[in-house]
């Protein structure tokens, strides 16, 4: 606390005050004032407005302030927090354009979860092999063929025709016709 001198100041001046009245004492940027940006700035990605904006926040121009922005990179909810590359739209800090999102390790594995997909496609002269670690399915409207990882086959279609030029053979432990 600092004690006043002049007798009509406040006696006892709090050193911090609370949030709204120190964003109410914080004059606006006027325009004029503005200093165009140039080049590329690292922001922090906030979220969405309710007309599905991004937003930014923690840029070095405005500080404290939080700005819709446009992007040229799509953005999921839960990248809030992370930090964006922006530029600004003729150099005004009000029109920010988000580049990409930052790809630090730490945040990436943390912020963002990653689904791991085993999925191999190998093609060489006489052979097309596709792999997969549940199931492949292969369709064409009405058909389908569906290999699964517990070995099944299925076989779906309108109509079906097996031909052989040689031996056609069935097996199997137990065999339904009809």
């Amino acid at each position: 606390m600092q004690i006043a001198i002049n007798p009509f100041e406040q006696i006892a001046v709090e050193d911090e005050a609370d949030a709204f009245a120190e964003l109410t004492r914080r004059p606006a940027l006027a325009a004029a004032a503005r200093v165009p940006q140039a080049g590329v700035t690292v922001a922090r990605f906030a979220g969405f407005n309710l007309h599905e904006q991004p937003l930014v926040s923690e840029m070095a121009c405005l500080p404290g302030h939080v700005v819709p922005a446009r992007s040229t990179v799509a953005l999921r909810r839960e990248m809030a927090g992370a930090q964006v590359i922006l530029v600004f739209e003729g150099g005004d800090p009000e029109q920010p354009i988000i580049l990409g999102v930052v790809q630090d390790q730490k945040e990436a594995v943390s912020a963002l979860p990653i689904k791991q997909v085993s999925l191999q496609a190998e093609v060489d002269d006489g052979r097309l092999l596709i792999s997969a670690e549940r199931e492949v399915v292969l369709r064409c409207g009405d058909a389908s063929i569906t290999l699964t990882r517990a070995g099944k086959v299925i076989i779906k279609g309108n109509y079906i025709i097996s031909r052989s030029t040689g031996y056609n053979k069935i097996k199997g432990a137990a065999i339904d016709i009809n």
